[in-house]
């Protein structure tokens, strides 16, 4: 299998690295996450001026047609600067779930508008007391002449506060079902707060709001949102694997740099270990990454790929950025120092839909789906 980038890959990856290092190489970000919406509005229309937000979308719609490996490169760049832009959320899951259920005209719509950058959709799907389900529960759809009335809550919603369009799914007729609430919609209300990484959520509330049922048919989405979660977190662990890789490379220049007793630390065979093992956790989640983003390319089972990837980059994140605070002493702790930050983004995406015990329990439970000898018919050890 060739995990290598062709020329196209490439210069994609050096065009967003160059782009985001402009715009995060300082304290900038900081600044920007400071402020709501907590992203800097100008890259997001620059990385739509690069066809970067239409990455996975057809050129009919005002994509490019690119396949998910271009999706893992601009995500491991955005991971590598902490760049606070909603790539995955937007582009990754909104995104998808339009582009595979809507109907053309919201196709055209809602992904020529995001492609575009004037247009930015979010994911409403999480609910107080859920635990990253597919289906929902807490808001109900009720059919209003030609239109739908949703009625509950949904919290935390990812870029809820700022989104333009919410993509809901709610129960209606005892089945899940996908529908579209613009942000001016009567009797929705949105109450945003910052997040411990710097991002955004919303608390959103509908109370007999207007809202229009996303793509032809009034059938069940389950499988159709299930599948387009697994397709965003492998999206996150390609971001978390550029996020590990900043990690260890900060962690490695401390350790050539900082002098203790007289000499620099990486002359400690204890610590250089403690790196080296970083650096091993950082390449089998990476690879795995990569490998789950080739998986959805080939049309292969996407779910239970993403359950791999989570539980690798889960183990590996929780690794390098404790290890990368440890390594640093007592400025690691400090919030003016970044490898910190870089420690609580990759928190906040093992968290996000589903971490890595979840994944490991979902893996466990598919267990006995497995053959129990190998394809000459000896028992595996």
């Amino acid at each position: 299998m060739d995990f290598s980038y062709d020329d196209e890959q490439t210069a994609l990856r050096e065009a967003v690295a160059g782009l985001l290092a402009r715009a995060y190489g300082g304290d900038q970000r900081r600044e920007v996450t400071a402020a709501d919406p907590g992203f800097d509005e100008k890259t997001w229309s620059r990385l739509a001026e690069m066809g970067v937000l239409g990455l996975p979308f057809a050129e009919e719609v005002g994509g490019s047609g690119a396949g998910p490996v271009e999706v893992a490169i601009v995500a491991e760049e955005i991971g590598r600067v902490l760049a606070p832009e909603p790539f995955v959320e937007a582009v990754v899951l909104a995104g998808g779930l339009i582009d595979a259920v809507g109907t053309e005209p919201q196709r055209e719509e809602l992904l020529g508008g995001l492609a575009e950058g004037s247009l930015i959709p979010a994911f409403a799907h999480a609910e107080p007391g859920g635990r990253w389900s597919a289906g929902a529960g807490g808001v109900t759809a009720a059919e209003d002449g030609d239109s739908w009335r949703l009625t509950g809550v949904k919290e935390p919603v990812l870029g809820g506060a700022r989104a333009d369009v919410l993509l809901v799914n709610a129960v209606a007729g005892g089945a899940t079902r996908l529908f579209v609430v613009r942000g001016d919609a009567e009797g929705l209300t949105r109450t945003g707060y910052r997040t411990h990484d710097g991002g955004r959520a919303a608390k959103v509330e509908f109370s007999g709001t207007p809202a229009e049922l996303l793509g032809e048919a009034a059938t069940d989405r389950t499988a159709d949102i299930e599948r387009a979660l697994a397709v965003a977190r492998i999206a996150y662990a390609n971001e978390a694997v550029g996020a590990m890789d900043t990690a260890l490379t900060m962690t490695a220049e401390y350790l050539k740099t900082r002098k203790q007793f007289g000499v620099t630390l990486n002359k400690f065979q204890a610590l250089t270990f403690r790196a080296a093992d970083m650096y091993v956790s950082l390449e089998l989640a990476r690879s795995t990454a990569l490998w789950a983003s080739m998986v959805v390319d080939s049309g292969g089972d996407v779910v239970q790929a993403a359950e791999r990837a989570r539980l690798q980059t889960s183990r590996a994140s929780r690794h390098i950025g404790k290890d990368a605070i440890q390594l640093h002493g007592g400025i690691g702790m400090t919030a003016e120092y970044k490898v910190g930050h870089y420690t609580s983004r990759l928190t906040a995406i093992d968290h996000v839909l589903g971490d890595g015990d979840w994944a490991l329990s979902r893996l466990a439970a598919s267990v006995q789906d497995h053959p129990t000898v190998d394809p000459l018919g000896a028992p595996y050890a």
